[in-house]
């Protein structure tokens, strides 16, 4: 059969015609939306982060972290919050962070304020009295004129401060007997001293003493408390006259013989002395503080002034 008788097969051409695209909504407009939202609050929070003191940041950790636990200790509520539950601090307006009930008025923790207040002063003090002794004894040491006198001349350190004696000797007297009349020797010594207490800052206690011998006018009224007390203040004089202020005195007074050195011997010449302290912050307070109760003397108890810069602090 030839190809000819065949029937010629018809070519279909198919044409697909290409449609627009469907539409796919709003649905990124949202979340296109919900990242700007998002990146907004961030920024705002971290310019409110930038802008908070430490103390606010502690205080919005410790409400959030518990506010039950907070709310039990004491806390007076969140500022003015309207919440039932309460905690948080007083007032979220302080500008150093909220505070429990208490903080700062605690007695406790006031206490222990206090207590190391008055160590770091103690420690101070201890410095510094130090530091005058050995300036003391090498003015001393280093005065041709005043080493003879060394064994007259005695440092103490004791809870008032650093005590100065200088004591009399039976062949060189301070003064002459029943006078307040300072002896050359006795004046070259008193300024050395005043001239080394010229720059502190503590207040000075200069007290006089005698032996218990009778003043020989004593029937008429002038005694040995006189007599200490005159030889006290003609020792204050020649301080001041080395360049020692004289507001740097707390108390000028005479013993007598009160208080003796060498009480199996009245009669010692060691009795006779002028001693000069320089007083602590404490004792200087103790001095100067009149309405101060007797039991706030003892080491656990603090000076009015720095209980009132703690309430000050706690104040703030």
């Amino acid at each position: 059969m030839s190809t000819e008788g065949k029937k010629l097969q018809p070519i279909i051409v198919k044409k697909i015609k290409k449609g627009g695209h469907a539409a796919h909504g709003g649905a990124w407009k949202i979340a296109y939306a919900d990242f700007v939202t998002a990146m907004m609050a961030f920024f705002l929070l971290m310019w409110l982060l930038g802008s908070t003191s430490e103390g606010d940041k502690k205080g919005l950790s410790d409400y959030f972290a518990a506010p039950l636990k907070v709310a039990m200790a004491g806390g007076s509520g969140a500022g003015a919050s309207n919440s039932v539950i309460n905690g948080g601090g007083a007032d979220l307006t302080q500008s150093a962070g909220q505070s429990r009930r208490g903080d700062g008025n605690d007695p406790i923790q006031k206490k222990k304020a206090v207590e190391l207040m008055r160590a770091e002063v103690a420690k101070q003090d201890a410095k510094r009295m130090a530091s005058l002794s050995a300036k003391i004894s090498a003015a001393i040491a280093n005065n041709s004129k005043l080493a003879q006198y060394n064994s007259q001349i005695r440092l103490e350190t004791t809870p008032d401060g650093l005590q100065i004696t200088i004591v009399d000797d039976q062949n060189r007297p301070m003064f002459d007997s029943g006078s307040a009349v300072v002896k050359p020797y006795m004046r070259d010594i008193l300024r050395a001293i005043g001239a080394a207490l010229n720059d502190v800052e503590n207040k000075i206690s200069l007290d006089g003493h005698t032996d218990r011998a009778a003043y020989g006018n004593g029937d008429r009224g002038y005694s040995n408390w006189e007599l200490s007390a005159d030889r006290a203040n003609a020792s204050r004089r020649e301080l001041v006259g080395a360049g020692m202020p004289d507001d740097k005195l707390a108390r000028v007074m005479g013993l007598s013989s009160s208080v003796l050195v060498d009480a199996s011997n009245p009669l010692s010449p060691s009795n006779r002395r002028i001693n000069i302290v320089v007083l602590t912050r404490d004792a200087e307070e103790r001095l100067l503080n009149p309405e101060r109760k007797p039991s706030q003397t003892s080491a656990s108890h603090t000076p009015s002034s720095i209980e009132s810069s703690l309430e000050e602090d706690s104040r703030k």
